[in-house]
């Protein structure tokens, strides 16, 4: 049994406690004396040339300091983007420059043209409104295959086109994949779109920027998930300031699903704005703004082929996608639709040869990057659905079409044709899992009552991997990352004994504070409650990659593991002195150092003591003191996996489509906290169903975004959600960890859209409907009501 508050117990999270009584510290509830506020005035055209601004009636008005444009970032850089694609030409993407305020064009509805500073929010809103700024409106492309068109309107003047990259993976397999499409004994093929989203965290994105004129010093107090790289980005490349002289930090965040990744605009114009005002100048987004500002996911288009044997072995399979960047490319964008994607298209599966081509375009919309499952989840729709269409075609069970396909327990480690190598996994067993919690024994019965009510019953399925915590850095570099994708932690032990652990992780609702101090407990056999967490903050935690990919217990973690380890080593050799033994001979459980087969011990505070207050310490072997630092790169990506199960029921006189039984089967490797991991995984789910039914990102031909609010983008809500069974009981450790962990945060947003999916073609199927092969997400009522109709 796990100890109440060590490796294994469903400890209740403790920054729950501040944030359930209102005693968090979120961005916005930063106020700095003699504070100002900006508004950004944007863009209401998708794209335009600016021809003129003119500002002066509202830099006249009560409380405005000044009224910025381009003009004044003429020393700037532009926001940087953090990784660079290769094209199958062995042609690097092309790369347009992403200005602070916009220079010379608008490329987007929301891109921003002007920042007023004032004394207050509603002066600094209503001098925006005094601008006058003459555009020329230009034609925007909107569609992505019509922007790659001879001809089109090209986002960027200075680009040769709209395509960013055409990416090819793994381009040595093009012509065997071709060749086995044109033996195979039965071809499947499926056209689909993964649909745009807006990522929606409770809270909107804030930026504080402060200057201490004494210490030319920088402070950015910004909604981050990872306040190092915001750091690095910024300093180094867009404003020009030293590391040392730039402090970042990102305290309580209210929810990130990826649009808190990146580096934006803003936070560079409040650093920037307070050093010339010298004064502090505070953005808080308003939840329209998020909606035109912050980076949207997924967009593809897709056509996806696979081929098969006579006897039903998958044999081949290609892709051919289109993807939006946007107007701009995001920090990690070029990323998500190759080296996050492309690489996971093997699924669960051993199809030998793989060929996906990737063809990035900038369009006239608010840039798009990674959002929850970032390349996974698109990776895994196209899978599933497919293999389901496959098994309807052939005619046999989709179940046993999976199974007869899975890679098998036995060969692991796997290396894919996508370059990953799969080192543990039992696919048979979270399948076996999730059929017997599912009842599926027991689904034509509740089928039988549900027609008898006039209702359509289905059940869908579906089966997902996904890679976490992005690896390794020399690897990655290779790939065209910016940046390297280690973790670090500081662990400084005092005098008395507690613990102070120090990350370059970032928790904004993944519950770190209590996780990484039940790892620490575990291995030192102490109280948790003994052990502070501290994140967010440059200036007091080490150089860190931050927040996404769950990447924090497996990366994180294990930077975590190794400092204490260290921790660990040089404690026993101050017990061994302590206790004139030899280090080799000395044992630490539960908080106490003992001599092994002795009765000989010291506990932990006292090694700790003896570390500060060194009357009796070994001075010629040991500095004083107790704190060490470690940085953990891994050697490869987790790879957690699961199995889904849906079932819905679907009105045949409206299409509307309401889930009934959810079932989670994961392989999460090792579990640290089940309760957190189940809460993880209900708000994957929450995700992937309002995806597969609900939401929508919507823009008309002109590049006005129709779906600019709640009223108009549809959230998931709790009556949508009729509960959920989780099961995480299929174990597979990670092999190249040290806690054996795979990663949690993002599974069930990438197995469920699948699974919804798949269940409603199964309820029209079952129903006689079985021309209707797709149903592009999201399933709306009218969606289903008008495949039903023709």
């Amino acid at each position: 049994m796990p100890k109440d508050d060590g490796i294994g117990a469903s400890t209740k999270r403790r920054e729950d406690t501040r944030f359930l009584t209102g005693n968090g510290k979120y961005t916005d509830d930063i106020n700095l004396r003699g504070q100002t506020y900006v508004h950004f005035l944007r863009s209401d055209v998708a794209h335009g040339r600016i021809k003129g601004i003119d500002s002066s009636a509202a830099e006249a008005m009560d409380g405005v300091l000044r009224v910025f444009t381009a003009a004044d970032f003429d020393s700037a850089g532009g926001i940087p983007c953090g990784w660079q694609v290769t094209d199958k030409h062995g042609q690097p993407m092309q790369e347009p420059k992403h200005p602070i305020l916009a220079e010379g064009k608008v490329r987007h509805v929301g891109d921003p043209i002007c920042a007023v500073v004032a004394e207050t929010y509603a002066q600094a809103r209503d001098a925006a409104e005094a601008i006058e700024v003459d555009i020329e409106e230009l034609e925007p492309v909107v569609d992505m295959k019509a922007a790659l068109k001879d001809g089109a309107t090209k986002v960027h003047d200075d680009l040769s086109s709209n395509l960013c990259y055409d990416w090819g993976f793994v381009e040595e397999n093009k012509d065997a994949v071709n060749e086995a499409f044109n033996n195979a004994a039965h071809v499947v093929s499926l056209e689909l779109t993964n649909n745009r989203l807006v990522a929606n965290p409770m809270e909107p994105r804030v930026a504080v920027g402060d200057y201490d004129p004494w210490g030319d010093s920088h402070t950015l107090y910004t909604t981050s998930q990872n306040p190092h790289v915001i750091r690095l980005l910024m300093g180094a490349f867009v404003l020009n300031i030293p590391e040392h002289k730039l402090r970042v930090v990102a305290p309580d965040v209210g929810g990130g699903f990826g649009s808190k990744i990146y580096h934006y605009a803003e936070e560079a114009f409040c650093t920037y704005a307070a050093k010339v005002l010298k004064r502090p100048v505070k953005w808080t987004s308003s939840r329209s703004e998020a909606f035109i500002s912050d980076a949207h996911g997924r967009d593809h288009k897709t056509k996806i082929e696979l081929a098969l044997d006579a006897d039903h072995n998958f044999t081949a399979l290609r892709t051919e996608t289109y993807a939006n960047m946007g107007a701009y490319l995001s920090t990690f964008a070029p990323s998500i639709p190759t080296w996050l994607h492309g690489t996971l298209m093997a699924g669960n599966y051993k199809t030998p040869l793989i060929y996906v081509n990737v063809k990035a375009v900038f369009t006239n919309t608010v840039p798009v990057d990674a959002y929850r499952g970032a390349g996974r989840p698109e990776a895994t729709f196209q899978i599933e659905r497919l293999v389901d269409k496959a098994a309807r075609e052939l005619g046999v069970d989709p179940i046993e079409l999976r199974r007869q396909n899975f890679i098998k327990p036995e060969e692991f480690p796997y290396q894919t044709p996508v370059a990953v190598v799969y080192d543990t996994g039992n696919y048979h067993a979270t399948m076996d899992k999730m059929l017997e919690l599912s009842d599926y024994a027991g689904f034509e019965a509740r089928r039988a009552e549900s027609a008898a009510r006039g209702k359509l019953r289905g059940f869908g399925i579906a089966h997902y991997i996904e890679a976490c915590g992005i690896a390794p850095s020399n690897l990655v570099g290779q790939l065209g990352a910016r940046a390297g994708l280690y973790e670090s932690a500081s662990v400084r032990v005092n005098a008395t004994g507690s613990i102070s652990v120090y990350t370059g992780s970032h928790s904004h609702g993944q519950g770190h504070e209590t996780t990484f101090a039940q790892v620490v407990a575990e291995m030192i056999g102490v109280d948790a409650n003994s052990i502070e967490i501290h994140h967010g903050d440059t200036s007091n935690t080490p150089m860190g990659m931050g927040t996404y990919g769950s990447r924090s217990l497996a990366v994180g973690g294990s930077a975590i593991v190794k400092a204490t380890n260290k921790i660990i080593d040089k404690a026993k050799k101050i017990a061994a002195h302590l206790l004139e033994a030899a280090p080799e001979d000395i044992e630490l459980k539960d908080g106490k150092f003992s001599v092994a087969g002795t009765d000989k011990s010291v506990d932990w505070s006292g090694v700790t003591l003896a570390a500060y207050v060194p009357h009796n310490y070994p001075l010629e072997e040991l500095e004083p003191g107790l704190e060490e630092t470690a940085f953990y790169d891994p050697s490869n990506f987790t790879y957690p996996s699961g199995a889904y199960g849906c079932e819905v029921e679907l009105d045949p006189e409206t299409g509307k489509i309401d889930i009934l039984r959810f079932i989670a089967a994961d392989d999460f490797g090792n579990i640290v906290n089940p309760m957190i991991v189940e809460g993880q995984v209900h708000g994957g789910l929450a995700q992937g169903i309002g995806q597969a039914l609900l939401e929508n990102c919507v823009y008309d031909d002109q590049g006005q975004l129709l779906s600019g609010s709640y009223m108009d983008y549809t959230m998931p809500r709790a009556d949508d959600m009729r509960g959920f069974t989780v099961d995480h009981s299929c174990v597979t450790p990670c092999t190249h960890n040290p806690l054996g962990v795979k990663g949690c945060g993002e599974a069930g947003a990438i197995g469920s859209p699948p699974a919804v999916v798949n269940a409603a073609i199964d309820a029209l199927h079952r129903a006689g409907h079985t021309h209707i092969t797709h149903i592009d997400m999201p399933l709306t009522p009218s969606r289903v009501w008008a495949a039903m109709n023709g």
